[in-house]
């Protein structure tokens, strides 16, 4: 229940006091790419199965909603796209989903439902939870995008290597989980450590 709480009231709270830098992320993103939706919107899989749309801000030039996988200095991505991802500004508008209860802001990220299908056994255990805008696996994998840019096969190496670790270590969050860690979570993930 405190979470709850604590997701809600930080939620609004974010999009409350964060809306003048969100207006002007907009601004930028309609004036560099005219004719192309600000907001970047993809199923994702949620809590227990349910299926939810995502909200970021679009990185890329004319969205392509089938890539799951994408690199650093990925040529789909615009200028304004690339420090958006650098200082993870892309992903303010997912408030919006921790406010309306389709994700939580600690928790594993939530996969298109291609992967999600993947999970096996006690691994379907990660669905028990909501997903978060960050988590263990997220604040492992910070750089993920440059990780993947110095392999040969991106998307080969992520589903080999990347995803199968992710899902060891959400699967420990999800039986190791306590409230004072998700604080340290979000701290870390601030911080950048």
């Amino acid at each position: 229940m405190i979470k709850w709480i604590f997701d809600r009231v930080v939620a609004f709270s974010g999009l409350v006091m964060l809306m003048p830098i969100m207006t002007l992320i907009a601004t930028g993103i309609k004036a560099s790419s005219p004719g192309h939706p600000v907001f970047f919107r993809q199923i994702r899989i949620g809590q227990h199965g349910k299926r939810f749309s995502i909200l970021k801000f679009r990185t890329m030039k004319g969205e392509d909603t089938n890539h799951s996988v994408s690199v650093k200095n990925d040529e789909r991505i615009t200028s304004l796209g690339h420090f958006l991802r650098k200082y993870k500004l892309d992903e303010l508008p997912e408030l919006w989903n921790v406010l309306v209860g389709d994700m939580s802001f600690v928790g594993p990220r939530p996969d298109v439902p291609g992967y999600a299908d993947r999970l096996q056994g006690d691994n379907q255990k990660i669905l028990e939870l909501k997903p978060g805008i960050t988590g263990p696996a997220t604040l492992k994998y910070r750089n993920e995008e440059e990780l993947l840019a110095g392999q040969s096969n991106p998307v080969e190496y992520n589903d080999k290597i990347i995803w199968p670790d992710k899902i060891k270590i959400n699967r420990k969050y999800v039986d190791e989980r306590t409230f004072l860690g998700d604080l340290k979570i979000i701290l870390q993930t601030i911080l950048g450590s």
